[in-house]
């Protein structure tokens, strides 16, 4: 069984990593900003400091609703971390976006 925190909240991934037991991290920008994670360069950098926390991937969430912007959304998020798993959004762009992406 794999275990995945679905959280921005640093402190919760430290805590969850320091127990051994997460293989990754869920994430996306609701959550970010309930964090008070407000802006795409605040975003990037808790990202960048889940993915200093855990080892196994991090599912990062487009917030673009068209295929193109999820896309090159998708494309900017791979560059951040070594271990991206990007999410896009069950609509019909995000269902056709995905296969251009690839």
């Amino acid at each position: 069984m794999k275990i995945f925190l679905d959280t921005a909240n640093i402190q919760e991934i430290r805590d969850g990593a320091r127990l051994g037991v997460i293989s990754g991290v869920t994430t996306n920008p609701s959550l970010a900003s309930a964090e008070g994670i407000g802006n795409p360069e605040s975003y990037k950098a808790a990202v960048r400091e889940i993915a200093d926390i855990v080892d196994g991937p991090i599912s990062v969430e487009v917030i673009s609703l068209d295929a193109k912007g999820m896309i090159d959304e998708g494309r900017e998020i791979s560059s951040w971390i070594d271990n991206p798993w990007v999410k896009i959004p069950s609509t019909k762009d995000g269902f056709e976006g995905p296969f251009r992406f690839v």
